[in-house]
């Protein structure tokens, strides 16, 4: 039996791509660093030059995807005027990422609670959560929302929003569903916002 030989331009990057297709398509219990060498033409010892373990390879796709998240809510954020505008953007921002990457925004809420996880992952969950606390905060300066302890004010906001996204990619909510049912779950977070 011939020994392949580790040599790829830039394994770890070729790894977290194929890890997350095998994570969309067979979930994480099919995730394998062995597997993913025999993919990818590399000894079976190859992986741990870049993940000591599975659960190291898992941190590492979870931590991806929040940089990904991250950008796409920060990028949604900038385009509007009002805090209603603003709130939409990242409501439709957030569920498009779900929509798109089911499997691996249940694997980043989940690897986040690990007491595992790392400094790095928990500290790049919590960004996400400081993202939102900012735009209250942001619509609070601006006369839009409600006085009062900004994390009283979004927790129901955002958790209104992360429920609608778990209903919308387990298909409790057809596509239909989920297009005309955003606005009036943005027009209800809003409300919910407003000052008294």
């Amino acid at each position: 039996m011939q020994t392949r030989r580790y040599h790829h331009g830039d394994l770890r990057a070729a790894l977290l791509t194929r890890a997350e297709r095998t994570l969309r398509e067979k979930g994480p219990g099919a995730l394998s660093l062995r597997e993913l060498a025999r993919d990818l033409g590399v000894s079976h010892a190859a992986p741990s030059r870049h993940f000591k373990d599975k659960q190291a390879l898992l941190d590492a796709l979870a931590l991806a995807g929040f940089e990904r998240l991250d950008e796409a809510l920060a990028g949604s954020r900038a385009a509007g005027e009002t805090f209603a505008d603003r709130l939409g953007g990242l409501v439709r921002a957030y569920v498009d990422f779900a929509l798109a990457n089911a499997e691996l925004l249940d694997l980043m809420y989940t690897v986040k609670h690990d007491p595992a996880a790392s400094e790095e992952l928990i500290t790049a969950a919590q960004r996400l959560g400081a993202m939102a606390v900012e735009l209250v905060a942001e619509g609070q300066r601006s006369g839009e929302v409600r006085e009062g302890p900004v994390d009283d004010i979004g927790m129901p906001v955002f958790t209104t929003l992360h429920g609608f996204a778990s209903f919308a990619v387990s298909s409790v909510l057809s596509a239909e569903e989920v297009e005309s049912g955003l606005d009036a779950v943005i027009a209800y977070m809003v409300r919910g916002c407003a000052p008294s």
